[in-house]
């Protein structure tokens, strides 16, 4: 890719960064002390009308504090890496997971189930990170790689199908598969869109 490297300054990384993170953590503190976890209803009900909106809300939901502790630090680290080449890098990057992840659980997860949390997102960067030296094959782009590859590789095993309640390893599959699309399309559209970067 020969887009130049434009990396925002820390303040608007931390904004970028802060901002998401305060606003799930925001949502949970509302949603367990005040709501009764009423907001969680907001996840993705597979093939269901209503569960279409859940591909928008479900990423800001979590269904426990320890859910949402668990994916608080990996997606703050996977969001930092990704917006590292730039603001309108990292939002086309966040907005093709953020549907691609959503559309494929509300498409094959189980019916009857709910699917809440961030995890499908942080799968989705860690997928883009990983497969993103391949498209680009420059210096920058395979040493995020390496070092996403170094911090969190054995989380790969997270997309297979499992068993375990409460893990959606649906949205963890398709978000990985979305991080990947969003790396082999990124260039495409920022020209498309005439972004500056």
């Amino acid at each position: 890719m020969d887009l130049p490297f434009t990396a925002p300054d820390s303040a608007t990384q931390a904004r970028i960064i802060g901002g998401l993170l305060l606003l799930i953590w925001v949502l949970e503190i509302v949603d367990q002390v005040l709501l009764r976890h009423r907001l969680n209803r907001l996840g993705i009900l597979p093939r269901t009308q209503v569960g279409l909106r859940g591909i928008l809300f479900a990423p800001l939901m979590h269904g426990t504090w320890n859910h949402l502790i668990a994916n608080t630090i990996p997606l703050a680290v996977m969001a930092w890496f990704t917006l590292l080449r730039g603001v309108p890098e990292f939002a086309i990057v966040t907005a093709i997971i953020w549907v691609v992840s959503g559309a494929g659980v509300w498409l094959f997860a189980p019916t009857n189930t709910l699917h809440i949390g961030a995890s499908g997102i942080i799968f989705g960067y860690f997928g883009f990170l990983l497969s993103r030296s391949y498209f680009e094959q420059d210096f920058f782009s395979a040493a995020i790689s390496v070092t996403i590859g170094l911090l969190y590789g054995p989380i790969i095993w997270w997309i297979l199908p499992s068993q375990r309640r409460g893990i959606s390893w649906q949205a963890h599959l398709f978000g990985f598969i979305g991080g990947i699309l969003a790396a082999r399309y990124l260039s495409e559209l920022i020209r498309l869109f005439n972004f500056e970067v």
